[in-house]
């Protein structure tokens, strides 16, 4: 039986998404501690390491020892995560050409727009 005060189980990607969040809030480089009383006591502190570690593997985090311990710094926005997520879903296919053709056919009309913009603009840039 299921206690009533008990509050749903968050996924992976949510805590991490949500631990991103506060720690963009600080100031500067953060501890862990910072991170866990800013989110309410709601993580332990070592579930709060662990997401933190994560987010360093995957290169979201930034950590510098100070004294010993550690502070943590964002090393991209949430748009940054997502690009770094999807560079690694095509690089772990083989064929790219038909993974990004599947993805392009998938887009509306508007952000095949935005994207055609944003890639002549990524072009005009490279010529600069």
């Amino acid at each position: 039986m299921t206690d009533p005060r008990q509050r749903p189980r968050r996924g992976q990607g949510e805590l991490e998404a949500l631990v991103l969040s506060v720690l963009r809030e600080a100031d500067g480089p953060a501890t862990a501690g910072w991170v866990q009383e800013r989110l309410g006591g709601d993580l332990a502190y070592t579930t709060v390491i662990t997401i933190l570690t994560r987010l360093l593997g995957k290169g979201a985090v930034t950590r510098e020892r100070v004294g010993r311990s550690f502070v943590w710094t964002p090393a991209s926005d949430q748009a940054g995560l997502a690009a770094r997520k999807m560079r690694k879903v095509l690089d772990a296919e083989s064929d790219r050409e038909a993974v990004l053709a599947s993805f392009l056919t998938g887009l509306g009309p508007d952000d095949e727009r935005l994207l055609r913009d944003l890639l002549e603009q990524a072009h005009g840039e490279r010529e600069d």
